[in-house]
C-alpha cells in the first residue's frame, strides 16, 4: 500500500478529498495532511510519502517548492499539484518539475482526482516493477560473477595448475594481482551453519546475503580486500599486505574483519569466525595457502563464537579418546535409567571440555559421538526399553554435518532431551511400573548375580506371579532378558576395554568361565576371544 500526502491551505478542499476518496479501496492509505509546505516538508523528512497531492499557491512554502525540495530527497515521489485558472504558469513550471498530473480547483471533482490517484499508483508500481527487475539481473549477473570466482579458486585448488600467464590473468579478473602485490589470505565460515539456514529460504540466498553484507564493508572502508564465495560454509578474502614498517597491515585486516563480524550478526543475525595466514605473492604461494586454511578443520573445530585467529599447526594428542569409551557408555546407560533431563547437560559438557583439553582430531570425536549413539540405539532396543525412530543414516548425516565443538555440545543435548522425553513417554505408555522397576533393577546392577527371587522379593511380589507379569509385559522371561543384558554388556566391555575374558566373566557376576563362554556363544555365534578379534 503507497502512502498519499495531501497539501492544501484550503481547509475545505482538505476536508472534501478527505471525505469523499475512499482511499482504502484505492489501496492508498492517507498519511498526512498539511495546511502548508513547510509543515508537509518537516513530516516529510522523518517518513517521505510515495504520492503528493498539493496546492501551488500556499503560504511559507508554496506547493513548487516543496515538490523541489521532495524530488531532490526522493526523485520517484508522483506528484498530482491543484491549481487555479491565473496560475498557468505556475502550472507550466510544475510539468518542468516532472510533476505527474494538475488539476484545476475551480472545477475540481473528487472522481477526477480518483482518477488521477489510479494514474499514479500505477505510475508506482511500474517503477517496482522496474526495480525489481533491474535488482534480479543484477543479481544474476553478480551472482555468475561469483560463481566464476568459486571455480576459479576450486580449479586452483583441486588441479596441478602450472604457472602461465593465463592463469595470472584470470587471478588479475578478479582482483587478485599474483605479479605486483602480496595478499593477507583469510578464512572465512559460519558458525553453526545447521541454525543459520534456518531462516533462509536456500543456501544460496543465505550465501548472497551474507556476501552482500561483507562487500558493503569492504566498500564502506574503501578497501581493496577482494572475497570469494568457496562453499555453501565457507568463502575467502584476500587483503593487501605491504612490508613497510608504516603500516600495520594485520591490524587493518583485523579491524575490517571485526566490523564483518558485526554486521553480519546485527542484520542476519549470523556468527562469522576468520582464521588469518601468512602472505603470498605468487600464485604458488597462494595455492598453498588455500590448502593450508582449508586444512584448519581442528582449529575451526575447537574455536569458541565469532573469533579471529591466526591459523597454527594442527595439535596432535598421543592419548586415545576411546580409552574412556566405557566410562562414557556407562554414564548415558545411567543417564537413560535416572531419566533425570537435569543431568544432560553437565554430562554433555563434560565430555566437551575433555574434547577440547586433549584437543582431539574433529573427525575422531564425530566417530566416538556417533558409535556411542549407535551402541545406544542397539542397546536399548535389545532390551525392549525404548526404540529411537531416527535412522542410522540420517544419525550419520547430523553427526558428520557438525563443525564446531559449539554445535556439537549443542545438538547432543537438543538429542538426548528428545531421547529422554520420549523413553519417558514410551514407558507410562508400555509397562507396568513393577516391570520398570525390575528393569532399572536389572541395568543398575548388570555386573552382580541376578535371580527372579531376588527381584520379586524387592518388589514385595510373589516370584510366581511377577514371573508371569513380566513375560506377558516384555514378551520373555525375566532370566532371558537377564541374559541378554549382560551379554550386550559383555560385547561393549570386549569391545572398549582391554580386560580377560576372565575379568569380564567375574565383572558381569558368572563364577563359572566355562559357563560364560557357553552362554555367550549361545547368544552371540561365536566365543568371546572371536568376537573381539572381528571387532579388532
Amino acid at each position: 500500500m503507497y502512502n498519499v500526502m495531501l497539501v492544501d491551505d484550503d481547509y475545505p478542499v482538505l476536508e472534501l478529498l478527505i471525505e469523499t476518496i475512499n482511499w482504502n479501496q484505492l489501496g492508498l492509505n492517507l498519511q498526512s495532511t498539511h495546511e502548508n509546505g513547510a509543515n508537509a516538508l518537516t513530516h516529510a523528512l522523518n517518513e517521505m510519502p510515495d504520492i503528493l497531492i498539493t496546492d501551488i499557491g500556499m503560504p511559507k512554502m508554496n506547493g513548487l517548492e516543496l515538490t523541489k525540495k521532495l524530488k531532490e530527497l526522493n526523485p520517484n515521489i508522483q506528484v498530482c499539484m491543484l491549481t487555479c485558472h491565473n496560475e498557468f504558469d505556475y502550472a507550466h513550471q510544475a510539468l518542468k518539475l516532472n510533476v505527474q498530473d494538475y488539476l484545476l480547483k475551480d472545477t475540481l471533482n473528487p472522481k477526477d482526482l480518483t482518477e488521477v490517484l489510479k494514474k499514479l499508483k500505477q505510475n508506482k508500481e511500474r517503477e517496482d516493477q522496474k526495480k525489481i527487475k533491474e535488482f534480479k539481473l543484477e543479481s544474476i549477473v553478480e551472482r555468475n560473477r561469483e560463481s566464476m570466482k568459486r571455480d576459479f579458486l576450486r580449479k586452483t585448488i583441486d588441479q596441478s595448475s602450472f604457472e602461465n600467464k593465463g592463469i595470472y590473468d584470470e587471478a588479475r579478473s578478479y582482483g587478485l594481482d599474483l605479479t605486483n602485490r602480496m595478499f593477507i589470505p583469510v578464512l572465512c565460515f559460519i558458525q553453526d551453519y545447521r541454525s543459520a539456514k534456518i531462516s533462509y529460504h536456500s543456501e544460496d540466498t543465505l550465501l548472497f546475503s551474507i556476501q552482500n553484507v561483507i562487500n558493503e564493508v569492504l566498500n564502506d572502508d574503501d578497501q581493496i580486500a577482494i572475497s570469494f564465495n568457496f562453499s555453501e560454509k565457507e568463502s575467502f578474502l584476500f587483503f593487501p599486505y605491504s612490508t613497510t614498517l608504516k603500516s600495520d597491515s594485520y591490524g587493518v585486516t583485523t579491524k575490517c574483519l571485526e566490523k564483518i563480524q558485526r554486521n553480519v550478526f546485527s542484520s542476519l543475525n549470523i556468527t562469522l569466525s576468520f582464521i588469518v595466514d601468512k602472505p603470498f605473492d605468487s600464485y604458488h604461494s597462494f595455492k598453498t595457502s588455500l590448502h593450508h586454511l582449508l586444512d584448519s578443520s581442528n582449529q575451526r573445530f575447537y574455536m569458541e563464537t565469532c573469533k579471529i585467529e591466526k591459523k597454527r599447526l594442527e595439535a596432535k594428542t598421543n592419548e586415545s579418546l576411546f580409552e574412556w569409551y566405557d566410562k562414557a557408555s556407562n554414564e548415558i546407560r545411567q543417564l537413560i535409567i535416572n531419566k533425570d533431563v537435569s543431568e544432560i547437560r553437565p554430562l554433555i559438557c563434560k565430555w566437551m571440555d575433555i574434547f577440547k583439553e586433549k584437543e582431539y582430531s574433529a573427525e575422531i570425536v564425530k566417530d566416538w559421538t556417533l558409535k556411542l549413539l549407535l551402541d545406544l540405539k542397539v542397546k536399548m532396543k535389545a532390551l525392549q526399553f525404548f526404540g529411537t525412530n531416527t535412522s542410522n543414516e540420517v544419525l550419520h548425516e547430523e553427526v558428520i554435518g557438525i563443525d564446531s565443538l559449539i554445535e556439537l555440545r549443542t545438538w547432543l543435548i537438543h538429542y538426548f532431551e528428545m531421547l529422554l522425553s520420549a523413553v519417558n513417554s514410551t514407558s507410562s505408555k508400555s509397562r507396568r511400573k513393577e516391570v520398570l522397576e525390575a528393569c532399572k533393577y536389572v541395568e543398575v546392577n548388570l555386573e552382580k548375580k541376578i535371580t527372579l527371587d531376588e527381584v520379586a522379593n524387592i518388589l514385595y511380589l510373589n516370584p510366581s506371579y511377577f514371573s508371569r507379569l513380566f513375560k506377558k509385559e516384555v514378551g520373555g522371561t525375566f532370566v532371558e532378558y537377564v541374559t541378554r543384558a549382560k551379554m550386550n554388556r559383555a560385547k561393549e566391555l570386549l569391545e572398549q576395554t582391554v580386560d580377560s575374558v576372565g575379568k569380564i566373566c567375574e565383572r558381569l557376576g558368572y563364577d563359572n568361565q566355562s559357563y560364560f563362554i557357553k552362554v555367550f556363544k549361545n547368544y552371540v555365534g561365536v566365543t568371546p576371544i572371536e568376537y573381539r578379534g572381528e571387532k579388532r
